[in-house]
């Protein structure tokens, strides 16, 4: 065992789940790290009303060659829920930036997940020094790709929405025929505050609305991984196709898969992650 920043966590051999929490300035920060701590880095970031846990099935396949470190957002998780106006994704970026400088990781590349690829983006945006490459994972390009309807749910009813409800409002995030919506994303959702919730669901809009991804990407200039399930039913698939505006940005589509591949199909997401990141982790080194 060890003490981080004032935690106690297990510490296992070189490859074991570490946990820690991280306090930083608006609430602490949930932070699982796996594989070899000498590896080339590679953060995951979850997308809304999700978790560290949404890459559990991605992760054993990603450990052989990388030191993968997963994040819960503020907000999400294992992580502070405060009130405020605090989960803006420029913010939000901030914090990933700070949670990596803690661990001491110089150069990752960064994948996200939905609209975790918004946190990336922003933290590329913030730390050109931090991150190598980025690759998305179902990340809608701008607002006129969103085709899911919103949740229709007040705040005196979230208290009490039942498993029914979460999981009808997750359906929209999985298309492949006979998948379980896990039991662990239900406890994910429920574990979110109304306003915690709501409040980080506007913030990628807000994101979106002041400039689309394509754009924020070209200007960066990191290579770029797309990779998009044919058969999402909140972003239209067709616009993977406007990262390709993006200079040399290469876009995967996987058929028969819908918004979380990385659920419905891990396998499958995880060759064109791993044939990207081998090229690009010598410079995460």
């Amino acid at each position: 065992m060890t003490i981080f920043d004032g935690e106690l966590h297990v510490i296992g051999d070189a490859e074991a789940t570490e946990d820690s929490t991280l306090p930083l300035d608006d609430g602490n920060i949930y932070v699982c790290q796996d594989g070899p701590r000498d590896a080339p880095a590679l953060l995951l970031i979850h997308g809304s009303a999700s978790s560290t846990r949404s890459w559990d099935p991605l992760v054993p396949m990603l450990t052989r060659s990388h030191r993968v470190i997963r994040i819960d957002l503020l907000g999400h998780g294992r992580s502070a829920k405060p009130a405020g106006r605090v989960y803006e994704i420029p913010d939000q970026g901030r914090r990933v930036g700070a949670a990596l400088d803690r661990l001491g990781v110089e150069h990752a590349i960064v994948v996200g997940h939905s609209s975790g690829g918004f946190a990336a983006t922003a933290l590329a945006e913030q730390r050109g020094d931090l991150v190598t490459a980025l690759a998305l994972i179902n990340t809608g390009p701008h607002l006129d790709a969103f085709i899911a309807q919103g949740l229709a749910i007040g705040p005196e009813q979230w208290p009490r929405l039942t498993d029914e409800q979460i999981r009808q409002f997750a359906s929209t995030g999985f298309s492949r025929a006979g998948y379980q919506i896990p039991q662990q994303l239900v406890d994910d959702v429920r574990g979110m505050t109304y306003h915690s919730f709501t409040a980080t669901m506007q913030a990628s809009r807000d994101y979106l609305e002041r400039q689309a991804l394509p754009d924020r990407l070209t200007a960066l200039g990191k290579p770029l991984l797309v990779i998009f399930g044919e058969e999402d039913r909140r972003w239209r698939s067709s616009s993977a196709a406007d990262y390709r505006a993006v200079p040399g940005a290469k876009v995967e589509l996987l058929p028969d898969v819908g918004h979380s591949p990385i659920l419905e199909d891990p396998p499958r997401t995880a060759a064109p992650l791993l044939a990207f990141t081998a090229i690009h982790a010598a410079q995460a080194d």
